[in-house]
Order: C-alpha cells, then structure tokens, then sequence
C-alpha cells in the first residue's frame, strides 16, 4: 500500500498522517496496540485520574477519547469502503469527552477496551480490497479516502500516545 496523498484527505489531518510510519496500516495499527499496552502495564486507577493542568483532560479521559475517535474513524472507512456516498458528520471530541463517563469507570477497564476495538479496528483495516483502500467519501464536509482513515486512526492514536509520555506519565512514576 501506498501513503496518502494529500488530496486525500483535510488539511488538519495531515499532523496525525505524517505520526503513522511506513505504508502497512495494519501493522502500525498492532504496533501501536502493543506499545498501548506496555505504556498502561502497572499503572494505578490513581494515575488514570491524573491530569496534568486543571484544563486537561484526565489519563481515563484521553484514553476515552482515543476509543471514541478511533470507533468514528474506522466507522466512516467502513461506510466509504462499501460504497457508501451519505456525507458524514463530524463530532465534537470535548462534547463526546464531557459525555462519555470514563472518570467512573476503571482505568484498566478503558485499556481493556481499547484493546478490543483496535483488534477490531485491524481486522476491518485487514478485510479491505485494493479498490476499497481508494474509495473516497466526505465526512466533516471535506473528503477522504479510506486509505487515509486507516493513516488518520493509527497516527491520532499515536498524537495521543505521545502527549500521554510527555505530558502525564513523566510526572507520576510507575510503581
């Protein structure tokens, strides 16, 4: 598979397409769910409450709004895979966040989650044809390929990563 060209997809995403290395999507996408699970291995429900400015969100939160955006992201590639030509709306991530619950729910239960959607999400990436990876559809009023949905899911994922490693994990140290 090839990267996506930026004709393929908004501007605004080009800063998560540009994270997500080399052209196998589903193999960034297992990479990504291994090194999820190492970053969140031994960590307490104290560091999921943890945010590190009071306008932040909190661990749960951010690993809440990963599931969130990757389940919209992997929805839209599945609709414009299949032909699918409805324009689909875009979602306010502080609305979905502010609504979504995850300060009372468990922090291994949000990685547990995670962990089954991305399982899902690779074997939707992995069921994909060649003509389907090039299908173009519109969501958030712009257009998109699936190609760039799969590049869009794995590199917001790894945007998030990141912010987690040098913004909140630094400041509490593992147990």
């Amino acid at each position: 598979m090839k990267r996506p060209e930026a004709s393929e997809f908004a501007e605004y995403y080009g800063k998560y397409i540009a994270k997500a290395p080399g052209t196998d999507v589903s193999g960034i996408l297992e990479s990504e769910r291994q090194q999820m699970a190492r970053l969140f291995a031994g960590r307490s429900e104290r560091d999921g409450n943890f945010r590190y400015a009071p306008d932040k969100w909190t661990v749960k939160e951010v690993l809440g709004h990963v599931i969130d955006a990757e389940r919209i992201f992997t929805y839209r590639a599945l609709r414009i895979a299949r032909g699918d030509e409805t324009p689909l709306p875009s979602f306010e991530q502080d609305d979905y966040v502010k609504n979504g619950g995850f300060s009372a729910r468990t922090l291994a239960d949000l990685v547990e989650e995670f962990d089954a959607v991305r399982g899902a999400s690779i074997s939707l990436f992995r069921s994909f044809d060649e003509a389907a990876w090039g299908r173009r559809g519109t969501a958030s009023q712009k257009q998109v390929t699936v190609r760039a949905l799969g590049f869009i899911t794995a590199g917001h994922q790894i945007h998030h990563r990141m912010i987690l490693e040098e913004n909140y994990f630094p400041a509490i140290p593992r147990a």
